[in-house]
């Protein structure tokens, strides 16, 4: 049987990551966070010196990247680079505006695509990211994608980011999202926008719980129109 792919777009702080590894786990689809993978790439270079926008300088180091996802025993993916756990590493506003600017060149996209395609060719997957449904998975089985204002998505995140004993400011958080928002919507390489396809689902007025449900509603109507 051919493996469905299930893909989840939005813009930062939306929710997607938790709740696509929720989903994942209702439906039995292996979740693949795509952000991590951007996000420790954005902190490779952060650690080594490399500006956030110099293209050249970054592709320069792609090379010696090695990424890998691991799934711990209660099943939370974990993300190494070059064999370290950089799960919490890769969190920090700092880290997210770089992943943010390197998310957008040619060269990181090209060396994170494969990747993403054969995991998605092999597997039951629900993937999540910016730009799953019109570049990576074009021909997915199904697209979601999430919007919230900004403001909410800012607490949502802010409320993670603390949980995890992150020192960060509601306002660093707030400022992060806008500039992500900017970064990712204008970009020229896979700019932040829904499939023409996807389903739209706005979650600003919605619990996680709430968010949870509907997206699970989306998967199980889709099922059942197949059968």
């Amino acid at each position: 049987m051919k493996s469905k792919a299930i893909t989840l777009d939005g813009p930062s702080g939306a929710g997607k990551s938790t709740l696509a590894k929720r989903v994942g786990e209702r439906f039995d689809y292996i979740y693949v966070d795509t952000g991590a993978l951007y996000r420790s790439i954005g902190l490779f270079m952060l650690r080594n010196g490399v500006g956030s926008k110099d293209e050249n300088g970054v592709a320069a180091l792609l090379p010696n990247i090695m990424l890998e996802i691991k799934y711990d025993n209660e099943g939370i993916q974990r993300m190494l680079l070059n064999g370290e756990d950089v799960t919490d590493a890769i969190r920090t506003p700092e880290a997210s505006l770089f992943a943010s600017d390197v998310s957008a060149m040619p060269a990181v996209r090209d060396f994170l695509l494969s990747m993403q395609r054969d995991l998605a060719a092999t597997h039951n997957v629900i993937m999540d990211g910016r730009d799953i449904g019109t570049v990576v998975l074009p021909d997915a089985w199904l697209k979601i994608f999430l919007i919230a204002d900004a403001e909410v998505r800012a607490g949502r995140r802010y409320k993670e980011l603390t949980e995890k004993k992150i020192d960060v400011t509601f306002e660093e958080v707030l400022r992060d999202i806008n500039k992500r928002d900017l970064n990712d919507s204008n970009r020229e390489a896979a700019p932040l926008k829904a499939a023409d396809d996807a389903v739209i689902l706005d979650t600003t007025e919605l619990s996680f719980e709430e968010s949870y449900e509907a997206i699970c509603a989306i998967v199980s109507g889709r099922l059942e129109s197949e059968r």
